[in-house]
């Protein structure tokens, strides 16, 4: 069985989802401190053909809070405007904007469990059947930090393999995952492009921009498009 532990985003980056669909078991990281100025509450998506920054409002947002210590703001109404401004003309908006709209107004009011039920909705939507933990959630040392906690966290669900985003691959040391009889890998995702409207391809924007433009079956491909090293 293989796992990954990762906090939370939203409306993740391709490789973000590239790393849920290639698990077992998805551990949302909701039990260490926010990082300010992240991909937590902020990404981006296509805006007059430019990558734009967009922001869920947060309530007492703080580097010296856990990020299920913090609450969810007033501005999910405007995103959706923002949204389908944006992405009205794109082909798959009207299947995609009523999942957008029970992601942004579901009036969960914990940044974790918002975040959380937006992972759990598309991955819905993708067909994606990884299963959702809370790191909270597993009893397990949280005074461990970096790998030492991810090792316990792995062996307190029996996990035998442990998938990391590529930026990891400076943090985490293969060596001392394989002496707990855990294997290391880390997921690197090979170019993505796809057709938006009629103008040049703008990357690495949100999972939303991907979902407004490509067919599930598309996604799909993508979601493998990448390779274990």
């Amino acid at each position: 069985m293989n796992l990954t532990v990762m906090q939370p985003y939203l409306f993740a980056y391709i490789g973000y989802w590239q790393l849920i669909n290639a698990v077992d078991i998805f551990v949302i990281y909701d039990d260490v401190n926010f990082i300010k100025r992240g991909h937590i509450n902020r990404n981006t998506f296509l805006q007059n053909q430019k990558p734009q920054l967009f922001t869920l409002e947060l309530v007492g947002a703080s580097q010296n809070k856990k990020i299920n210590e913090i609450d969810v703001g007033n501005n999910s109404k405007k995103l959706l405007k923002t949204i389908r401004q944006n992405y009205s003309k794109a082909p798959f908006f009207t299947d995609v904007f009523p999942v957008l709209e029970e992601i942004l107004n579901n009036g969960q009011k914990e940044l974790s469990k918002f975040l959380g039920s937006s992972l759990v909705k598309i991955s819905k939507y993708l067909n994606i059947e990884t299963k959702f933990l809370y790191s909270s959630d597993i009893k397990n040392d949280k005074a461990l930090k970096a790998q030492d906690r991810l090792i316990e966290i792995s062996k307190t669900l029996n996990a035998t393999s442990y998938i990391n985003s590529i930026g990891g691959i400076e943090l985490y040391d293969k060596s001392v995952f394989s002496q707990n009889d855990i294997n290391l890998s880390f997921l690197k995702t090979y170019e993505i492009s796809y057709k938006q409207f009629n103008n040049e391809f703008v990357p690495n924007l949100s999972i939303v921009d991907i979902l407004m433009f490509s067919s599930k079956d598309n996604i799909k491909n993508m979601l493998n498009h990448f390779q274990l090293i």
